[in-house]
């Protein structure tokens, strides 16, 4: 994983623990394969995703889950995460 993907995958990563959002990497297998998504577990939200995943996946896989359901504007990120979390 690039040394800069890693940063940002981090810096997802604390934001989504800011805003209360548990970040699961999992094998995915059978009825659970896929890349992975935000849901909500015993009223917990979490964004689960496969553990093979490549760095870019992850990074966004993480940002299309919290700029779907989160405000993120009122918390600070570098400008390379701000620009995944408000890519279309």
């Amino acid at each position: 994983m690039a040394a800069d993907a890693q940063k940002q995958l981090q810096e997802l990563e604390q934001l989504a623990q800011t805003l209360g959002v548990r970040v699961c990497y999992d094998a995915m297998t059978g009825l659970s394969q896929g890349g992975g998504g935000l849901c909500k577990v015993r009223g917990e939200w979490r964004i689960i995703m496969d553990r093979r995943l490549k760095a870019a996946e992850r990074l966004q896989v993480i940002s299309d889950a919290l700029r779907s359901r989160f405000d993120t504007e009122a918390h600070f990120v570098s400008p390379q995460v701000r620009t995944l979390l408000t890519a279309p």
